[in-house]
């Protein structure tokens, strides 16, 4: 027969000793945010005025709705397990490298795609 008596008095301590500090913390803490509100109020930052140039130009697509559909075909065959890649013909299991292969076919084919990075 086991007994669950751990001793009352080292737990009655330890207790006390956590709610002592959590006091503490929250009396720093407390500090901390009036001293912060003071050095926010006595120092001033300079308003700074974003004056933003509106293009009469309206945003346009980077990729043409074509490429998209390429960049789907292309991850549609790597889920199914028919893409592969160049010269090496490996299958393509990254979705990353499948959607580099729609882009570089969409390019082929003329579509509108911003031009490699790494060329």
């Amino acid at each position: 027969m086991r007994s669950n008596f751990t001793g009352g008095s080292t737990h009655m301590a330890t207790k006390k000793a956590t709610k002592k500090s959590a006091t503490k913390k929250a009396a720093k803490k407390s500090s901390a945010k009036k001293s912060a509100a003071k050095k926010s109020a006595t120092k001033k930052a300079p308003a700074k005025k974003s004056a933003k140039k509106t293009s009469a130009k309206k945003s346009t697509r980077k990729y043409s709705p074509s490429a998209g559909k390429q960049v789907e075909t292309e991850m549609r065959e790597m889920k199914q397990g028919k893409l592969k890649s160049g010269r090496s013909g490996k299958k393509v299991t990254n979705p990353k490298q499948a959607i580099a292969i729609g882009l570089s076919e969409a390019r082929k084919k003329g579509a509108k795609v911003p031009p490699n990075p790494n060329e």
